[in-house]
């Protein structure tokens, strides 16, 4: 009872209070001149309806009730009061409010999942679609109605993908980066039924993959300090791979893209999506892979361009076209890349058995990390394979061993990562010496300095195989 009698005071106070309004905005009415006119009269005089009277007592009795169920944490039967009320609004003066559009589809969706005539379901579906709709028409934000709209769509009628592909593709259009991630989860749903009915070509799944990897991307980076939201996102992005998995082998991804690239190999955007989706599905080994990004960076060169292609040269052992691009690519990049690129580049020269050029290149790449011990290995090693190269008899083709211990040593103290590998050559590599027998036959003493010759250049220490 009191809560009646609440009720309808808000209601009095409402036609009230409105009737004040409409007696003023006649008022205004009557004297065009005066200033007030512009300042004072609603922007949508119209937003009543023709019963504005009845319109504010139902729009105030179902919010009231709304309300209540709200508060009871939408458990109480007050629902089955407001709906009526919202009901006539809807359909009565359907301007007045946005509430009417944001409450209905909470109360609608109530009732359909409550609802066991699969008959009434559909109804409730077909109710929520014309709210909408509605309220596109009356209050706008088209994009982001619509990508609510295709998810309740999709939602609770898993099979009406025919209709929700044209709905979702209009909302992300108009959303773009601001899309909801949800929505991008249900518009590929839709997407690969499309696809898997034959009703969209596999490119089209392809094109859709990557544009909604682009807003995914936008949204994790915009929100990099807030980990919730980047979980989220990462969340849907993860989801959207898996869907997406059996329509990008590799094979696929060529006989789609070759063509393309062939007809435009001058088009960027073009280059960029061709490597961009053949890297993210592990494609690098394919021929288009290299060929669109060779052409790529000829027509917009960058150190990551030609890094990556240098690398690709490397697998497939063209080691001397890499270098150039290896080159390249270590301008604009930190102290870490710069070493990391610096050892890349020593690497290759070790493989063209450059050994004095390789060396340079390492020691660089030290220089940046002094604590990366693989690269004092790595010279360890040119100078334990060099035993030939440097040596003509038993004493000189020997004493190379001396050197690389030396380094495999310092690699040990200075890198614990590499302790056991460092320990593991010391002790092949140390019954390399030479034995007590040739030092004394060579005149030298075990402790003496000696310099190892060739292009090692080194001082070290005389030492006998023990």
């Amino acid at each position: 009872m009191k809560e009646l009698i609440k009720i309808v005071t808000i209601s009095l106070i409402l036609l009230l209070a409105f009737s004040s309004l409409i007696n003023a905005e006649n008022s205004l009415r009557t004297n065009a001149n005066t200033p007030a006119t512009v300042i004072l009269l609603p922007d949508n005089p119209q937003k009543y309806g023709e019963d504005s009277v009845k319109c504010v007592t139902n729009l105030s009795l179902y919010r009231e009730f709304y309300k209540q169920w709200r508060a009871s944490e939408f458990t109480s039967s007050t629902v089955n009061d407001a709906i009526g009320p919202w009901r006539w609004v809807f359909f009565n003066c359907p301007a007045a409010s946005q509430y009417t559009y944001i409450d209905g589809p909470v109360m609608i969706e109530h009732f359909l999942r409550n609802e066991k005539s699969e008959d009434k379901k559909d109804k409730y579906v077909d109710t929520l679609m014309m709210i909408y709709d509605q309220r596109i028409e009356n209050f706008g934000r088209e994009g982001y109605i619509l990508g609510r709209k295709g998810t309740d769509l999709l939602k609770y009628r898993p099979d009406a993908f025919k209709e929700a592909y044209p709905i979702f593709k209009r909302s992300v259009e108009l959303q773009g980066n601001e899309s909801e991630s949800f929505v991008l989860a249900y518009y590929f749903r839709s997407v690969t039924q499309m696809a898997d009915e034959n009703l969209i070509e596999k490119i089209t799944v392809l094109e859709v993959y990557d544009e909604l990897n682009q807003i995914m991307d936008y949204n994790i980076e915009a929100n990099k300090d807030d980990a919730d939201v980047v979980a989220s996102w990462q969340n849907i992005k993860g989801s959207i791979d898996v869907a997406f998995e059996p329509y990008a082998t590799c094979e696929d991804l060529v006989s789609i893209y070759q063509p393309k690239f062939d007809e435009n190999p001058e088009d960027i955007n073009l280059l960029r999506k061709i490597t961009k989706m053949l890297d993210n599905k592990g494609c690098t080994d394919t021929q288009l892979f290299f060929d669109a990004s060779i052409q790529l960076n000829k027509l917009d060169p960058s150190p990551t361009s030609n890094l990556m292609i240098g690398k690709m040269l490397i697998k497939r052992e063209k080691y001397s076209e890499s270098l150039p691009y290896l080159e390249k690519s270590i301008e604009d990049n930190n102290e870490d890349q710069k070493a990391d690129i610096l050892f890349l580049i020593s690497k290759v020269h070790q493989q063209l058995k450059n050994y004095s050029t390789s060396r340079r290149y390492a020691l660089q790449s030290l220089e940046l990390k002094p604590n990366n011990g693989n690269i004092l290995i790595s010279i360890g090693d040119m100078y334990a394979s060099s035993s030939s190269e440097c040596g003509d008899n038993e004493l000189t083709k020997k004493v190379v061993y001396w050197v690389a211990v030396d380094k495999y040593v310092r690699a040990k103290q200075i890198d614990p990562e590499v302790a056991e590998i460092a320990q593991s050559r010391i002790a092949i590599y140390s019954q390399q010496f030479p034995s007590s027998e040739t030092i004394f036959f060579y005149n030298l003493t075990e402790g003496d300095d000696y310099t190892v010759e060739c292009w090692i250049n080194e001082k070290t220490k005389v030492r006998a195989f023990k």
